[in-house]
């Protein structure tokens, strides 16, 4: 009788991982009509996503404004506004969405920000800020060439 009910259990531990690691790691995407994989989100959750990336454009905006005037210290305070910091604002429930690669991608991504924030401080070479900011912009194309972001059906519409 032990090993019926083990064997119950762990069956039930296999369900409750595969589940956990299909919403909340692997995350979902449907291919779309372009060939992009489909992100289908709630309004909220495109809207955070998006504001989240034009935040990315203004910080690499004010990077090159500020690698173009020598001024290390602006490049580092945009550079920091799209860090690792900036991720803290994203809800579990959406990150259980996101397709691993894409959360890859944006971890990524602020990780670069940040190292080149603090390179541009403890450097202070506009060159370095431009070549790293180059790389760091290798992501924003692969993840715009692969992602799209549609809102969630609406039954009836």
């Amino acid at each position: 009788m032990n090993k019926v009910y083990l064997g119950i259990i762990a069956i039930l531990v296999i369900i409750i991982v595969a589940g956990v690691y299909k919403f909340m790691i692997a995350g979902s995407g449907l291919k779309s009509t372009d060939g992009r994989v489909t992100l289908q989100l709630e309004p909220g959750e495109r809207d955070l996503v998006l504001t989240e990336m034009r935040g990315f454009l203004l910080s690499v905006q004010q990077i090159v404004k500020g690698a173009s005037e020598n001024d290390m210290k602006l490049v580092a305070e945009y550079a920091r506004k799209a860090g690792r910091a900036a991720q803290a604002d994203v809800p579990p429930s959406l990150m259980g969405k996101l397709p691993i690669e894409f959360k890859q991608l944006g971890f990524d991504t602020h990780s670069k920000f940040d190292q080149l924030a603090m390179d541009a401080s403890e450097l202070g070479d506009a060159n370095h800020v431009l070549t790293e900011l180059t790389t760091l912009m290798n992501n924003c194309v692969a993840c715009h060439a692969s992602y799209r972001i549609d809102p969630v059906p609406q039954p009836g519409k």
